[in-house]
């Protein structure tokens, strides 16, 4: 009789081992985050005011949608996510007053990546973060570049904080858990 494979005994993100029909996990990975952001900025780039502006508009919430699409998770929780993520990268077009609404791609990232409720207080820093650019940089969209760049590199930061509340709660509950006691 085959022994039994030994446990894991380190952490693992919950998404890379879920089986994919199709593609590589890390290549998901990246190239959902890619086009997610690099459709958000896209939609920011856009408006109602030139047919290059509009073709912009287009593909950014095409790119923005698909890259939501491809990341590696169960379907349900893509699509939670797709959605708010897709409607407050629209509303981020009247300027760095509507910064606050990139806590909703923020959430549907903890859903996707199976983040355990104890890393939601992370949305704090980014709600705090949104405030805080909002009111240096004004209602002006000529301040949402920087107010963009301020806010996704605390969602970046939040987003490092959640998983490290994840591997942190990993451990805790692997230590608690009874040795075999046939050993």
């Amino acid at each position: 009789m085959a022994d039994a494979a030994p446990p894991r005994s380190s952490w693992r993100e919950p998404t890379a081992s879920l089986p994919l029909r199709w593609g590589a996990y890390r290549t998901r990975l990246l190239g959902g985050m890619l086009l997610i952001v690099a459709g958000g900025l896209a939609i920011a780039g856009g408006s109602a005011a030139t047919a290059f502006a509009n073709f912009l508009l287009a593909a950014g919430t095409a790119a923005h949608v698909l890259g939501w699409a491809v990341l590696p998770a169960p379907g349900w929780r893509r699509v939670w996510a797709m959605a708010p993520s897709t409607l407050a990268m629209w509303f981020l077009l009247t300027g760095p007053g509507w910064l606050a609404i990139l806590v909703l791609p923020y959430l549907g990232w903890l859903l996707v990546r199976h983040r355990p409720l104890a890393s939601y207080p992370t949305v704090t820093f980014v709600l705090a973060a949104a405030v805080i650019a909002a009111r240096l940089f004004g209602e002006e969209y000529r301040g949402m570049l920087p107010a963009l760049a301020i806010v996704g590199a605390v969602i970046v930061v939040s987003a490092w904080a959640a998983r490290a509340v994840h591997v942190a709660q990993f451990q805790v509950r692997r230590g608690r858990k009874p040795r075999n006691p046939q050993a």
